[in-house]
């Protein structure tokens, strides 16, 4: 959208304002062929299932190196040997009949559709290559009987790896398309952070590096459990340097490129505040125990460091607007969460004192101290109860009892504070969402940059089409409310009390407005050429101004 490019509100279409596919607007009169290409592999139409295939295809692919990998570890393929030859009969299906869907609907596609032969075309090229690689040669040894080695098999169907190319070429594509003239950081940071630039590329990034996340997370749970660490020794080395690589790659680029964001610039102050922020904290905690373990464990044993690489699953959190508001409802409840768990760790020493002091007599060995009893009082009043530890005589039985009941209140108070906070929160930000709506709507058209910024606070509240199109309309009503009131004589308004609060509350809205944007010196030199206000309509004024 060019920068000057207006949007009539009258002419608003809330999917295009957000960038949501409409439903595909497909003729139902279309030669068979044409519709069903239409509808699931033309990617010039928005809103079919063309995107949908290709991200279910690439998921399928994904599967098939796992499952690969897991084939050449003995102790899990024998014992599930028949699950993974189904796997392989059923990826073996669908890639086939993907294969011939494409090859039969290759006469429509634009890339061959001129050609002598639109499907020998489509045969011939490079995708339909690596298509027919990742089948056949399944077929040559199941239906033809040839005679293939079983290993040479397995390495022949790791190049169904390579149908990942046709959903990453033409991301990339549209990223060098927009990134055009740009400089190699520009480029790269387009690429790491969100920004106009980045497309689908930055998507699939994002995705690549979460899926890591989670990849090297699962292996770390895994691990822990000794037969799966016995049979998946050696893969869980290779996955985890594998994983460091890429985690060590993204921290380099991100903290190469960080200085092209708005608060970043300056080439040594701007990769500093970078470092310091949290998320790049993260990123670093990350890696770090690996490459401790690899340099320092000839002077040190470093394997309790493993598990600190559970940190990475704090990568995720990234840009995650949830996490921010949380962040922010804390800071600001800090004082009340603050004086509550004050209130609650005195309650938790005077139980644990007074559960010492009836307890210690008849159990020794479980109420043998203050801080012993601490456990205890903690459990007793997060009415949790676990029953290890229990009183045996009638004053701390009845003790028990009393801080059972103040305990459901006082551990509540927290959890129902930050509850109520993230509440208000989220409310508070619809509302500076709705103020802004108006302020953009009430001028009648949208620019670029508005544009822009209805998208970027749409996603990052998480609102659907629906809500913002319900945002819109409450405006748009308010809008056509005091046009409505603008119209009508005053002598018409002033009979009708309502309308009169209405349009006394638009005109305080409009002075202010006026106040705020004027020009202080200018509009008082002209007050004092002209002497047309009088002294309680200039008081007046300055009250307006913020002035008393």
């Amino acid at each position: 959208m060019e920068d000057r490019k207006l949007i009539s509100i009258k002419d608003l279409d809330v999917r295009d304002l957000l960038e949501v596919d409409k439903p595909a607007d497909i003729p139902h009169d279309l030669p068979f062929r044409k519709w069903l290409y239409s509808w699931m592999l033309d990617p010039a139409i928005a809103g079919n299932f063309q995107r949908s295939f290709d991200k279910w295809i690439g998921l399928l692919i994904i599967a098939n190196l796992f499952s690969l990998i897991f084939e050449t570890v003995p102790g899990i393929y024998e014992p599930y040997k028949h699950w993974f030859e189904f796997f392989d009969l059923f990826s073996i299906a669908i890639f086939t009949v993907e294969y011939l869907l494409r090859f039969y609907l290759s006469a429509e596609d634009a890339a061959f559709k001129g050609k002598v032969s639109s499907r020998l075309a489509y045969v011939l090229s490079p995708f339909a290559i690596i298509d027919a690689l990742a089948i056949v040669p399944f077929y040559l040894v199941r239906v033809f009987g040839l005679s293939i080695d079983l290993h040479v098999l397995k390495a022949l169907r790791i190049l169904r790896l390579l149908k990942i190319l046709r959903i990453v070429i033409p991301a990339y594509q549209e990223f060098a398309a927009a990134n055009r003239s740009r400089t190699l950081r520009q480029k790269v940071h387009a690429l790491i952070f969100d920004s106009p630039h980045g497309g689908r590329l930055h998507e699939m990034f994002q995705l690549f590096i979460a899926g890591w996340v989670l990849i090297s997370v699962f292996s770390v749970i895994f691990e822990s459990v000794h037969g799966l660490s016995y049979l998946l020794n050696i893969e869980f080395v290779i996955l985890d340097a594998v994983a460091v690589a890429i985690f060590t790659i993204e921290y380099c680029m991100r903290m190469y490129s960080c200085v092209e964001e708005p608060g970043y610039k300056g080439n040594v102050m701007g990769r500093w505040r970078q470092f310091k922020s949290p998320s790049t904290i993260i990123d670093f905690l990350a890696i770090l125990p690996f490459f401790l373990e690899v340099f320092l464990a000839h002077l040190l044993d470093l394997r309790f460091l493993r598990v600190f690489r559970l940190t990475r699953l704090l990568k995720l959190t990234r840009g995650n607007d949830a996490t921010a508001t949380l962040v922010k409802v804390v800071s600001r409840e800090w004082p009340v969460i603050a004086a509550a768990g004050f209130i609650m760790v005195l309650l938790v020493v005077l139980t644990a004192s007074l559960g010492y002091l009836f307890e210690y007599d008849a159990q020794p060995d479980k109420f043998e101290n203050i801080p012993t009893s601490i456990y205890w009082a903690v459990i007793t009043l997060a009415s949790v109860g676990y029953g290890d530890i229990s009183p045996v005589t009638v004053a701390g039985r009845a003790m028990t009892i009393v801080l059972a009941f103040i305990g459901i209140g006082i551990f509540a108070i927290p959890a129902a504070l930050l509850s109520s906070a993230f509440s208000d929160e989220l409310h508070k930000e619809r509302e500076e969402l709705k103020n802004n709506l108006y302020k953009i709507m009430k001028d009648g058209v949208i620019d670029a940059n508005e544009v822009l910024i209805i998208r970027a606070e749409a996603k990052r509240m998480h609102l659907g089409v629906e809500e913002v199109n319900a945002l819109i309309n409450l405006i748009q009503h308010e809008l056509d409310k005091e046009a409505d009131l603008k119209s009508l004589p005053i002598s018409t308004i002033a009979q009708r009390p309502e309308l009169a609060v209405e349009h006394y509350k638009a005109l305080i809205s409009d002075i202010r407005s006026l106040a705020l944007l004027t020009d202080e010196a200018a509009f008082d030199a002209t007050v004092k050429a002209r002497d047309s206000l009088t002294a309680s309509d200039i008081a007046l004024w300055r009250q307006f101004q913020g002035k008393s």
